[in-house]
């Protein structure tokens, strides 16, 4: 499992020496890598769907508890089969869509890393190895929704989606933190024998929320929902796989698969059943009227993600069942509709439903699969999509008996509107006089439509046979999201006409009804965007114009540039924090008989110190400054020689030298001192570092008079030579003890170097520099 995970990640890297490659015949074997791991665990089949479940674990950091652990049971296959047989259409389809494309090779890339990071999100037993993936899905798909980079509207919708779901990663990760230290374990086989602890825990609210956030963000929940529609400026085969297949279905896979740890509480029913009801129909009321075919494909996506979280919600066997269906059902019939809408944008040069007409007389194929495709996601008979809508009425009339009546009046509602915008997006543009512009549409590349055809076809087989995939498929995923048995029989035919029965056929009936009759427009886009302003999009974009204003003022107020004004600031802060801690801790008493008597010596260096450090800050001649600096720092060494401390005095004699030899060496390329305010600012500074001194001062003679605790310094000096191999201790603690530091020190500094060395070989034009 490790390996199908890294290969994505494994070929986006090597896609940057060898992107020539992507863009020659042999681009084909691109395919090979979703392909090979579709194939891989579609052997895993036969054994997961009698029940058997596979583990496997690689230390990573073990001391943190983050481990390369895998787990792959029924709901980890649906989705990974998903991932990957999605994935395997989407390469191909990619690649006849950006032939051509001079960063062809750098979309696959991307693709490839988030094919990874949603590989590792289904299938991590680790909750904060999940976490990793996640935001590395949020990193990835970021890069591809902002692919078109020379595109503004998609550079910002590309910042959209990565803001909303990176806040929502933030609150993830602090749920899964409080998850691990209340329950002990971050593992998810663990967790479930720790439900009892997490919900009878007085952090469970916090929890499930926090865990709530991280998955309405992704799953484009109502009011964080704005952020998918704006995603759609992304091309054809993003759109198709990151919302139909991927990216928005991860927050639903995190909901179900913490459904057996925290889920079955009335906190977790009454946020998901009415977050996600009103989501889908929210949404569901939205499509109908968009004229853009992404754009209705947007809302009934997030209307489907809608009703997926309101299932989850719900927590009863046959909400479940239905969940896990309708994620299969929606995968295959969205994908299909992507797909065609990209042929029908590639082909014509537009998306708008309103002009769009009698596409089936020059694209026969291409009718055929979004006509099956809008067939089963309008429930009919016979399709997948019949036997997905008939599980969420079985779910909404066998629940609670005073919620029952209204859960599925909303379900009906929203199901008929998605029926209306499946019709919109997979038979308007193909029904009617063909338009003259579109005479001379032809058929593109085989590699572009057989894939949607495939994923149609197969909605129509998984809806003839049913059983097929119910046991294979969908039964296991459900006994993993409800941690029982489920006993699902998948069927087209129960053998008599019953409320549910109607229901499907009612829907489907007001569906047909509506999309006859109600014509998208402009004038209704018009109308509805008049309510703009009350939208959570203008909301959160009202937010996010006051957080830079404000930024724009904490910039010009804190970091204006100025060397001289950092140092202040930084100054001062820890003076406030280091008095405030000296105020709280009491008074400060002196022991002066614990104090040595100053020797002549001392007294000497001192004065000498003094007299240097007086000679810094009033001498307008920055080669004095350097020298008399020199001087304290040599002053400084003494001190360190007369309290027997002669490494340290060496070491501050090397900087010392070292730093006033390199001052010196670039003097003359620095220019002259800068007088800012006069002796204002003069005095201000120097009453902050007396202050600063004077409260150092403290510290040390408070220090003092604490008792000495040795605990450390005889375990480094106990251990030193025993587990590193050396005598000197100080040397010991840098290099092994605190060796991760010191060596990001040492990056630190080569960074500094390299950036210094390359602003003195910076030699710019007369032109570059105006």
């Amino acid at each position: 499992m490790l390996l199908t995970v890294l290969l994505g990640l494994i070929l986006s890297i090597f896609l940057v020496p060898f992107g020539k490659f992507v863009k020659s015949k042999w681009s084909v074997l691109l395919t090979l890598v979703p392909g090979l791991i579709f194939v891989y665990y579609l052997f895993h089949i036969s054994s997961v769907s009698e029940g058997s479940v596979f583990f496997q674990h690689t230390d990573w950091i073990p001391s943190l508890g983050i481990n390369f652990d895998f787990k792959l049971d029924g709901l980890s296959l649906l989705f990974v089969l998903l991932i990957s047989g999605v994935g395997t259409a989407i390469f191909f389809y990619a690649l006849s869509y950006l032939k051509g494309h001079p960063f062809i090779d750098r979309f696959f890339g991307y693709l490839c890393l988030f094919m990874a990071a949603m590989m590792g999100v289904v299938l991590s037993d680790n909750i904060l190895l999940l976490f990793v993936f996640w935001e590395l899905t949020s990193i990835s798909s970021f890069f591809l929704i902002g692919f078109n980079n020379d595109n503004q509207d998609s550079r910002k919708s590309a910042l959209t989606a990565l803001s909303i779901t990176g806040i929502g990663g933030f609150f993830l990760l602090a749920g899964l933190i409080l998850i691990g230290n209340v329950a002990g374990t971050f593992s998810f086989t663990e967790l479930i024998d720790k439900r009892d602890v997490l919900i009878n825990h007085n952090l469970y609210p916090a929890i499930l929320g926090f865990v709530f956030l991280g998955a309405f963000t992704k799953s484009a929940q109502f009011p964080f929902h704005f952020w998918l529609p704006g995603a759609m400026k992304a091309p054809t085969p993003v759109s198709a796989y990151l919302h139909s297949a991927t990216m928005v279905k991860a927050g639903i896979y995190l909901l179900a698969r913490f459904f057996p740890i925290l889920g079955g509480t009335d906190l977790w029913m009454y946020t998901l059943v009415g977050v996600g009801g009103f989501t889908m129909l929210y949404a569901s009321i939205h499509s109908l009227f968009r004229v853009d075919l992404k754009g209705i494909l947007a809302y009934s996506t997030i209307s489907a993600l809608g009703i997926l979280t309101f299932l989850i919600g719900m927590g009863t066997k046959e909400s479940i069942i239905a969940a896990s269906v309708f994620v299969l059902v929606h995968a295959l019939y969205k994908a299909t509709l992507f797909l065609v809408t990209g042929i029908i944008d590639h082909e014509t040069g537009t998306r708008d439903i309103t002009v769009l007409s009698g596409l089936r007389k020059v694209l026969p194929p291409v009718f055929l699969a979004s006509g099956l495709a809008a067939l089963s996601s309008a429930g009919l008979p016979l399709t997948f999509g019949f036997i997905g809508k008939d599980l969420i009425y079985e779910a909404t009339l066998h629940f609670e008996e005073n919620w029952a009546l209204i859960l599925t009046i909303l379900a009906v509602v929203t199901n008929t509107g998605l029926v209306v915008a499946g019709f919109l997006a997979g038979l308007k543009p193909f029904t009617g006089k063909l338009p003259q512009s579109f005479e001379k549409v032809h058929l593109p590349y085989k590699s572009m439509w057989i894939p949607p055809l495939i994923l149609a076809v197969l909605g129509l087989v998984f809806g003839v046979l049913p059983g097929v995939t119910g046991n294979l498929l969908n039964h296991q995923a459900a006994n993993a999201i409800l941690g029982q048995e489920t006993s699902m029989h998948l069927a087209i035919w129960h053998g008599s006409v019953n409320t549910v029965l109607i229901l499907s056929l009612a829907t489907l009936a007001c569906g047909i009804f509506i999309y006859l009759s109600f014509k998208p427009s402009y004038s209704k886009l018009q109308f509805i965007e008049k309510f703009e302003n009350l939208s959570p999009k203008h909301i959160f974009k009202g937010y996010a114009v006051d957080i830079f204003r404000f930024s724009t003022w904490y910039t010009n107020k804190l970091h204006n540039g100025y060397l001289r004004s950092y140092h202040l600031k930084i100054i001062l802060f820890a003076e406030i924090l280091l008095g405030y801690k000296l105020w709280i801790s009491g008074p400060v008493s002196i022991d002066f008989s614990n104090l040595s008597t100053l020797s002549i010596y001392e007294v000497g260096v001192v004065l000498v110190l003094i007299g240097a450090l007086f000679i810094v800050v009033t001498t307008p001649s920055r080669l004095t400054s350097v020298v008399s600096m020199s001087v304290i720092g040599y002053c400084i060494c003494l001190i360190y020689v007369f309290y027997s401390a002669p490494d340290l005095a060496m070491t501050q004699f090397s900087i010392d030298t070292l730093s006033t030899v390199l001052f010196v060496l670039v003097l003359y390329k620095l220019p002259g001192f800068i007088n800012f305010t006069g002796k204002a600012v003069l005095y201000r500074d120097g009453i902050v570092a007396l202050g600063f001194g004077a409260i150092l001062s403290l510290i040390a003679l408070k220090v003092n008079n604490e008792p000495v605790v040795k605990e450390i310094t005889e375990f480094y000096g106990e251990n030193s030579y025993l587990l590193a191999k050396g005598k000197n201790v100080v040397n010991v603690i840098l290099v092994d003890f605190r060796g991760i530091d010191t060596m990001f020190e040492t990056v630190v500094l080569s960074i500094a170097a390299i950036g210094v060395y390359s602003l003195l070989r910076l030699r710019l034009k007369p032109t570059e520099k105006e």
